[in-house]
């Protein structure tokens, strides 16, 4: 782990880091969040009941939205042409909860891992404000990086098992 913030200058300040002098890489990240629901709901989704259409649908759309919007939320995050976003929406009826998983790819000179966390927080975001209507103490969690390959500081792997 570095002992120094990257997205603080000398000075103290927020700066956005310089990566011009950055080797093009191949870059990998992946992330995850889940949301816990009653069991009522899960199945009014799961069965295409729900009146506001494809919940998983909407969600996955909104991920992969997001992740390509993420400087624009993020402040101090480059833009970046990402040449894959994929995000997965699975539901676990045995825990009342859906495993939302996104992943982001590209040729570049920083790092996916935060288009990936948005893409996954977002989509789960999405979940909940389609279904808010049925159930308002749905519960969004344990959002986390699980993996990233490439750049600088190379691969990491998420040690904890859900």
């Amino acid at each position: 782990m570095s002992e120094k913030f990257t997205h603080i200058n000398a000075d103290g300040n927020a700066h956005m880091v310089d990566v011009t002098e950055k080797n093009t890489t191949e870059r990998t990240a992946i992330a995850q969040a889940y949301i816990e629901m009653s069991a009522q709901t899960l199945t009014m989704i799961v069965e295409g009941k729900h009146h506001k259409g494809d919940v998983f649908a909407t969600a996955r759309i909104a991920g992969i939205m997001a992740a390509k919007k993420t400087s624009e939320l993020i402040p101090l995050c480059h833009p970046l042409m990402l040449t894959k976003i994929e995000v997965d929406i699975v539901a676990q009826p045995q825990h009342n909860r859906v495993q939302i998983t996104a992943l982001c790819k590209l040729a570049g000179k920083t790092g996916v891992e935060m288009e990936a966390l948005t893409a996954a927080s977002t989509a789960a975001l999405t979940i909940y404000d389609m279904c808010k209507a049925v159930q308002k103490d749905m519960i969004i969690s344990n959002i986390h990086l699980v993996e990233k390959q490439g750049g600088k500081s190379g691969n990491y792997l998420h040690n904890q098992a859900n």
